[in-house]
């Protein structure tokens, strides 16, 4: 098998900032996954300007299209195609443009000499994997998890698969953009080490033209920015940059470059500096019951438009940005707490873990440090409970279910659990999801009393919902990565499949 270019990058959990993060005026704050897409792109020997696209995880999921560039460059679907895929289609259609705008016509004809195969494929937990797990007689747990072959088959076309909510179609557009870019020597290597270089943000730029593109709307980005840049604190771009080309024709495309170029100035989102305290661990799970997001932000944004600023919707924006800013700062300040004392912090981590969040400030610690470290993690407790119940009340407004009372009762169990700080319905809500943020020391604690176990057994039992657990945790390695084929279990394996 040739060198082969692999890049990956990572789904999303949006913590705090649902709904707001549309606006400019507002930030978000987003995570990134452990769990990630994987393009390998490797040459072929098959047919010059030939790409041939397989996603093995889904069934009829191969496409192949044939490149053109007189009189200007065309990505055309061939005839064999059984079915049709936007998001690939226009994400090679953009990269190969921009492609031919920045090294030549004559680079790009080279590059694809004797064409290119790509593979793509996610990890598991991008779809419910609740009948793997039956079909094994596994119980829905972390460690049932771990036992399911990674990149497992679905036995589904793409159109029929039941997404977890991770920004699948982020992770993938951003990685397929990505590993092109890389593999038409558009970008070095080296700008995907750094995490802010002139390559990565020229890849988060056409990713989120192609993802933009591919949903026919401008959306907020935050999904695709997780994707490029991991964990941070996202403000959107304004829409206009990309208005232009969204009503492009085929026929007479514009140059992209002017657009997507790194040194354009309309770009103005803003990524700044995030990530989840050391010893705690984000927790997810999939809620078999959906909802579909669109629908649920179009009425949002209806209910929003139809009251006036000076109502209802806009003090109750204003608190949320003020309390979803204040969640991100105190999380930020418990990093620094255990950076000036990890002994104190890493004692203080244990106690919270097997005490209920009711009992943390009624038994005070040996130091004042230690004190500030409980009286912190305390916070992030009620800040985050003060987030539920503004998000509950837009709900109620907008009439919508942003927090449905089935996952309130859900919620409030978990919450109330030693050790979990907090949680909520990540993104626009609904049925579909949840997330928790539990203590996750390193030091021992009687088997079954740790937090993530404690939670897990909830999920187990609980019978008002059908839970099953994620086994995603934050990503501390950002966001898009080139990664090695033979260093990721499964992935060589995943792509000879086909």
């Amino acid at each position: 098998m040739n060198s082969a270019t692999v890049v990956s990058s990572p789904g999303k959990v949006l913590i705090a900032g649902g709904y707001l993060v549309l606006d400019r005026a507002y930030a978000g704050v987003v995570v990134s996954t452990s769990s990630r897409f994987y393009t390998v792109v490797q040459n072929s020997s098959s047919k010059e300007n030939l790409i041939t696209v397989r996603s093995p995880q889904f069934v009829s999921a191969t496409w192949a299209y044939s490149v053109k560039f007189e009189p200007s460059v065309l990505v055309e679907d061939l005839p064999t195609n059984e079915s049709k895929n936007k998001f690939v289609h226009l994400a090679l259609q953009s990269i190969i443009s921009l492609a031919c705008e920045i090294k030549g016509v004559a680079h790009v004809k080279t590059q694809l000499s004797s064409g290119i195969k790509i593979h793509i494929v996610g990890d598991n937990d991008f779809y419910s994997q609740r009948a793997q797990l039956a079909s094994l007689s596994l119980p829905r747990t972390l460690a049932s998890l771990s036992k399911i072959p990674p990149f497992v088959p679905t036995g589904v076309p793409i159109s029929q698969v039941h997404k977890t909510g991770l920004g699948s179609s982020a992770a993938l557009i951003t990685s397929l953009t990505s590993s092109l870019l890389l593999h038409l020597s558009i970008i070095p290597p080296s700008d995907l080490v750094q995490n802010d270089s002139e390559g990565r943000h020229l890849a988060h730029n056409l990713s989120q033209y192609v993802h933009c593109l591919a949903q026919g709307k401008v959306g907020s980005g935050f999904d695709v920015s997780a994707a490029v840049f991991g964990s941070h604190i996202y403000t959107r771009f304004d829409p206009a940059v990309i208005q232009q080309l969204m009503s492009d024709s085929t026929s007479n495309p514009q140059p992209l470059l002017p657009t997507v170029s790194p040194s354009n100035t309309a770009w103005n989102y803003k990524v700044s500096n995030f990530q989840l305290p050391p010893l705690t661990r984000m927790m997810l799970a999939d809620v078999d019951a959906g909802s579909d997001t669109p629908s649920l932000v179009g009425k949002v944004l209806r209910w929003r438009k139809e009251d006036p600023l000076t109502g209802m919707s806009g003090a109750l924006w204003s608190s949320l940005g003020v309390i979803n800013q204040l969640l991100a700062q105190t999380l930020l300040k418990l990093t620094d707490l255990h950076s000036k004392d990890p002994a104190v912090y890493e004692d203080c981590l244990k106690f919270l873990s097997i005490t209920k969040a009711s009992e943390w400030l009624s038994t005070p610690r040996d130091s004042a440090v230690g004190n500030t470290i409980v009286s912190t993690f305390d916070e992030v407790r009620r800040i985050s409970e003060a987030i539920r119940e503004k998000m509950r009340e837009m709900g109620t407004l907008s009439d919508v279910p942003i927090e449905p009372s089935e996952q309130t009762q859900l919620l409030d169990l978990c919450i109330s659990q030693p050790g979990v700080i907090g949680g909520g319905v990540p993104g626009a809500g609904g049925y579909d999801a949840l997330w928790l943020l539990v203590c996750d020391p390193t030091a021992d604690i009687s088997p079954n009393q740790r937090p993530v176990e404690i939670v897990e057994n909830v999920w187990n039992i609980y019978k008002e919902l059908d839970v099953s657990p994620l086994s995603a945790v934050e990503s501390l390695a950002k966001g898009a990565r080139v990664e090695d084929l033979d260093s990721i279990p499964g992935l060589r394996n995943a792509i000879a499949s086909t």
